[in-house]
């Protein structure tokens, strides 16, 4: 099968920024170690020339190379935490909106409803006398809810906001 690489000129450029920065930061990490590319290159198993290529920001050096720089200079990092279901705040966006458009105004969905017999009173809204419904559904029906904090401000300002219907 032949190999099909995107040219780096149909990337969009906020993908080359990053990867830009990132070929900068190992460029100076390897510098404050005062080890030379030809060190890093043998650490690697790739060649000098890889290496230069690697701190230009050359975006087709294999992924492998870059993870593997990170990994020289932070062993205890973890690139794949960054992209870790928890933090995927763009589907958790969606998943908010598509459980706030399920509701029309005046009824409470049952789409995650378990049997009010068998769920705890903090699982019921108030004066609720039907079907429990999820903490994330309770949290966009109530409103005044809790009040949260993320690490993402847009996650937290949309967890934050009142049982409203998006616009």
């Amino acid at each position: 099968m032949p190999r099909q690489n995107t040219p780096p000129s149909d990337h969009p450029e906020i993908v080359l920024q990053q990867i830009k920065q990132l070929a900068l930061n190992i460029a100076i990490a390897r510098k404050r170690r005062g080890e030379s590319q030809a060190q890093w290159a043998m650490r690697l198993g790739v060649s000098q020339p890889t290496m230069a290529r690697i701190e230009r920001g050359d975006p087709s050096v294999a992924m492998a190379s870059y993870v593997m720089c990170i990994w020289l200079i932070n062993p205890r990092s973890s690139l794949a935490e960054l992209i870790a279901p928890q933090n995927d705040h763009g589907a958790l966006e969606k998943e908010i909106a598509r459980v706030r458009s399920k509701r029309s105004p005046g009824k409470q969905s049952n789409a995650y409803a378990v049997s009010a017999d068998n769920a705890p009173p903090e699982e019921r809204l108030p004066n609720q006398t039907g079907p429990a419904i999820s903490p994330l559904e309770k949290m966009l029906s109530t409103q005044a809810g809790p009040t949260f904090t993320s690490t993402h401000p847009g996650i937290a300002a949309l967890l934050n906001k009142s049982g409203s219907k998006e616009t």
